[in-house]
């Protein structure tokens, strides 16, 4: 193994991870013809759309409502929210999926791959919203800032709540940036439980964004991301399984770096 991490067994400053919701839902998507057009129904990239997203936007009084109160014009950021879903999202979506594969067979089971993929995708989506200004600042937000990128989690669930989106994903792009702990945005009611589908979409989508550059920031290695993110699970934010999935992932494509590497 590259990183070496010592093999820890579950404790119980974290919660015992609830079984997903598992009841059958249509995902037929769109009927025509006697026919079903799934993919075009259920791709989560429909609402990514300048159109779809002027038209899930425009008469939302919610959303709207929180941008007044934040201070921030409404105006789309299509440029940054297209490169944030072919960079960081896409990513997000690889990581997530190697997490899962990586967990143990019974949680492996509970854990709703397709809500965690779409929502891995979308999560970042309320970043449309946010001024190119303050997302691609070259240094350290101020207070203000700071709180107007906070709102892209919430921006971005008001936006998607009223599509054909399943509930659980919904929940997942709202509290992307939650952990058990409740210490993350937004803020949640004392009933906010952190499933296995939040720990790994969280675990997932941060070491996306320590690994990457971004222009207040070089991307940092693979050991120094794993770094970084140990300590959440010594303070109960993320279930030791979970990140010893992130780990065996990580060990994975760095292996086969290597490999391809020397086969050129």
């Amino acid at each position: 193994m590259l990183f070496s991490v010592n093999r820890f067994p579950y404790f119980g400053s974290v919660a015992p991870l609830a079984p997903v919701n598992t009841q059958p839902q249509d995902n037929r998507g769109i009927k025509f013809k006697n026919q079903y057009d799934s993919f075009e129904s259920t791709n989560p990239k429909r609402y990514t759309t300048e159109q779809s997203i002027r038209r899930l936007s425009e008469n939302n009084y919610k959303l709207q409502k929180i941008l007044k109160s934040a201070g921030i014009e409404y105006r789309l950021n299509m440029e940054d929210l297209g490169k944030t879903l072919d960079g960081h999202c896409s990513d997000t979506v690889n990581i997530a999926e190697g997490i899962v594969r990586n967990l143990p067979f019974a949680l492996e089971t509970k854990a709703d791959i397709n809500a965690i993929r779409d929502a891995a995708y979308l999560h970042d989506i309320g970043k449309v919203f946010i001024p190119t200004e303050i997302l691609n600042k070259n240094g350290k937000l101020d207070e203000n800032e700071t709180e107007i990128v906070h709102k892209h989690a919430e921006l971005g669930y008001e936006l998607l709540k009223n599509t054909n989106i399943n509930p659980k994903t919904l929940q997942l792009i709202r509290n992307h940036h939650q952990n058990a702990q409740k210490t993350g945005y937004p803020k949640v009611d004392k009933n906010f439980y952190a499933d296995l589908d939040l720990q790994i979409l969280s675990i997932a989508d941060k070491y996306s964004a320590l690994t990457e550059e971004r222009p207040y920031k070089k991307p940092l290695t693979r050991e120094q991301a794993l770094t970084i993110i140990r300590p959440d699970v010594r303070k109960g934010k993320i279930n030791p399984l979970v990140y010893n999935a992130l780990v065996n992932y990580t060990d994975e494509v760095a292996l086969n770096k290597e490999a391809l590497k020397q086969a050129g």
